[in-house]
């Protein structure tokens, strides 16, 4: 296969040109047309490497799409697939919560069934996207090392991280942040929200550095990437750091993400925080970091359309420290070097012919095909 006539984002530069691709790898690629008549015209759009996505939670969605409605798993599995290839994502880590059970039991009810469906899939070949797991292990409760310690070995797991949404840390240290989203979220009267931040509070103190040892302990003997959530202070990234996190997932302040750069930590941001322009908590913004030069990786989390739309708008915007390949590393090679994921993330002889095609349609960057590993999967 042959794409002619596009503008390949490459690691330092952005060339035009065309790209050789055999046997599911990028063969050559050149700064010059191919004559070839079965070449592929491109329409002078981008091509960029496959994005790659190591935190969404939009499989839950696709799950329970409302409550009490428990939708069938493969058919779950295939229309969340769907998304992730419309979104230019071509690897994608699928985050599934451990010992969150706040939500009145359908993340742990459907638990089993997400990873039955994301591994028998996976297996089977029928995903469009590559998937592979996160496991996002809420600290402060006696399920979730149990849980871990059940799921830890299954062989798609990529990446661990190790979260603590009691009030008065972390992502909540305003605790009135906390009460508003909580309360609202689960419809509670004020008593009700008391005894709420009561029960959290107690499970948080005697649960969360016990599951914190022992978890990154699990993850170092496995030598599976651990990453911090929502360190809020210095003191949260040397402790990450000691446990051998590599990634800094939303830090909540300059200075923890300052701190997470200078411990050789990933920082890792929302890309719905960069357009929509800030934190829906009021933690730092993801666009005061990269004015800064302080973002690494960026993450769709709840919304998978926004991971190439936020890695273009930080690219437009001057007050940055990104030019185009540089805000494109932001969803490609910098998550695959993080993961040590080194077959894919560039536009290189060699790397998996994972690419998107891309075009500039007014304010908005229209995707046009995605291939996985040569084939055209959107």
């Amino acid at each position: 296969m042959i794409i002619n006539n596009v503008k390949l984002v490459l690691e330092d530069e952005v060339v035009h040109g065309s790209v050789d691709v055999q046997d599911g790898v990028i063969r050559t690629f050149a700064q010059t047309q191919s004559q070839s008549p079965q070449a592929m015209d491109g329409e002078g759009g981008w091509l960029l490497p496959g994005l790659i996505e190591l935190h969404t939670d939009n499989l839950d969605k696709f799950f329970t799409p409302r409550p009490k409605v428990d939708w069938p798993a493969h058919s779950a599995m295939s229309s969340h697939d769907a998304l992730m290839v419309a979104s230019g994502i071509t690897t994608v880590l699928d985050a599934v919560a451990i010992g969150d059970v706040r939500d009145g039991g359908d993340r742990l009810e459907n638990l089993e069934k997400m990873i039955n469906a994301i591994e028998d899939t996976q297996k089977r070949g029928l995903n469009r996207a590559e998937h592979r797991l996160h496991l996002r292990c809420e600290l402060p409760h006696f399920t979730t090392l149990p849980l871990f310690e059940k799921l830890v070995d299954r062989e798609l797991v990529s990446l661990v991280s190790l979260m603590d949404h009691s009030p008065g840390q972390r992502q909540y240290a305003d605790r009135s942040k906390y009460r508003e989203y909580y309360q609202g979220k689960y419809h509670l009267t004020d008593e009700q929200m008391v005894r709420f931040e009561e029960d959290q509070l107690a499970l948080a103190a005697e649960w969360s550095q016990p599951n914190r040892m022992a978890i990154s302990a699990a993850c170092r003997a496995r030598d599976i990437a651990l990453a911090s959530h929502d360190d809020a202070t210095p003191a949260h990234v040397v402790e990450s750091h000691h446990i051998g996190s590599v990634i800094a997932e939303f830090p909540t302040t300059f200075a923890a993400a300052e701190s997470s750069r200078e411990h050789g930590m990933n920082v890792l941001m929302g890309a719905p925080n960069i357009v929509r322009g800030g934190s829906h908590s009021g933690n730092v913004a993801a666009h005061e970091l990269a004015s800064r030069g302080l973002l690494d990786i960026l993450s769709s989390d709840y919304y998978p359309a926004s991971l190439l739309d936020a890695a273009f708008r930080i690219a437009d915007d001057a007050r940055n420290a990104y030019n185009l390949p540089q805000a494109i590393h932001l969803v490609t090679r910098n998550p695959a070097r993080a993961l040590n994921l080194s077959d894919r993330g560039t536009i290189a002889e060699g790397k998996r012919a994972d690419l998107v095609l891309a075009h500039r349609k007014g304010d908005h960057v229209h995707i046009d095909h995605v291939w996985r590993q040569g084939k055209r999967v959107f």
